[in-house]
């Protein structure tokens, strides 16, 4: 566990990153909906920037204006091991937008994992994920920090709509196989963009950390889980004609599925992009297609990247516009269960007040006994659940 000797948190939450666009919608979030007693900071690399970010949540929430402004605005930097460590001490659980994970997200998650810091992030890179467990998970086991990735749309809305589908279910006692699809009408971020991009030009040391994350993470014992390869084609009980969809979420769900014995002795996922028409679905497995070729050749991937900006998002008015749907539908014993999860634009503002929820419900809710890296459904479950519907996102049975 961490070291007694060292003074106790006296922040609840510190938002790193604030100064991007989604942290700055994330520190909107907390300035909105944060409990009045919360006590929470800004950090980032400049302390100019970081003024400007808590000078626009006092004249965006006039009603807090008092609080807001003794906001502690703490300077780190991710090539500054000194001031992480000095944040991570002062809190008990560290937010962080900055990304591309891979490049800069380490330093901060072992800082955490060394201190027993909970620490959430917005991380869609498979390769970042296994390797900090790879790296970084028994340190942090040994500290008591969880390790939260994925707490935005990846995979939030995935991890929890399963979650919620097999306890809507009732006892799983049988093999289940459940399948994901979602649907939406956002555009995408410049930062998830490049992730993407990314993810696609390492596809060799991708596979590389999922095999070294295998070679030393326990399997469920007695029970069987894995992430299955869907077939193209039209859902019958959905109506949608189905893309296999390749992100991080089937990994995250299956990572749930084998540390709760809730989902049943044999589990199975698939994980689809759902469109209505079977023109959009081929074009969409064109441009995924397009961009896998192009992600590889590195002088059209960086004319690609350099066209689509990172810490730049749409328009207020384009993300109220903005939905999306996640449909589970889970099958075991003959029965077969639909459920829906729901919400506004999925990239931005539901992106922020997930990664928000999550990191309050670690600091104040009643949870699991989990630590080490670890999922949103392992580590938080119902009390998360309850959070985001409070919150204004739909989980229901159709």
């Amino acid at each position: 566990m961490s070291d007694p000797s060292q003074p106790a948190a006296d922040l609840d939450v510190v938002l790193f990153g604030a100064t991007g666009f989604t942290g700055g919608l994330t520190a909107d979030y907390l300035a909105a909906h944060g409990p009045a007693d919360l006590r929470w900071a800004l950090a980032g690399r400049s302390a100019a920037r970081l003024e400007a970010v808590r000078e626009r949540l006092v004249r965006r929430h006039p009603e807090r204006a008092e609080a807001l402004a003794a906001l502690p605005l703490l300077e780190a930097d991710v090539d500054d091991a000194a001031s992480l460590a000095a944040l991570v001490r002062r809190t008990k659980v560290v937010a962080t937008t900055v990304g591309p994970y891979l490049q800069l997200g380490e330093p901060l998650l072992a800082a955490c994992a060394e201190a027993g810091t909970d620490y959430v992030d917005l991380t869609g890179e498979p390769e970042f994920v296994d390797t900090m467990y790879v790296r970084h998970h028994e340190r942090a086991v040994a500290s008591g920090a969880r390790i939260v990735h994925a707490c935005g749309f990846d995979s939030v809305p995935h991890d929890l709509g399963v979650y919620f589908a097999l306890r809507e279910l009732g006892p799983i006692t049988a093999p289940v196989d459940v399948r994901g699809v979602v649907r939406s009408n956002a555009t995408f971020s410049g930062g998830t963009f490049h992730s993407a991009v990314g993810a696609f030009a390492r596809a060799r040391q991708m596979s590389a950390a999922y095999r070294a994350r295998r070679a030393v993470e326990p399997r469920p014992e007695g029970r069987s889980v894995r992430a299955v390869a869907g077939r193209p084609g039209r859902d019958r009980l959905l109506g949608y004609w189905l893309l296999p969809l390749p992100t991080l979420d089937p990994q995250v769900i299956v990572r749930s599925a084998a540390a709760l014995d809730s989902y049943g002795p044999r589990f199975s996922y698939s994980h689809f992009a759902g469109t209505r028409t079977l023109r959009y679905a081929a074009g969409g497995a064109a441009g995924v297609g397009a961009i896998g070729v192009v992600a590889n050749v590195p002088p059209l991937r960086r004319a690609l990247l350099s066209r689509v900006k990172q810490g730049e998002g749409p328009s207020a008015g384009r993300r109220e516009r903005s939905w999306f749907t996640v449909d589970v539908v889970a099958e075991t014993e003959g029965r077969t269960l639909h459920a829906r999860v729901s919400g506004g634009d999925p990239g931005y503002d539901e992106t922020a007040k997930m990664l928000a929820e999550s990191a309050l419900c670690l600091a104040f809710d009643d949870n699991p006994a989990t630590a080490g890296c670890v999922t949103t459904a392992q580590a938080m479950g119902a009390s998360l659940l309850d959070r985001l519907v409070a919150a204004g996102m739909r989980f229901e049975v159709v």
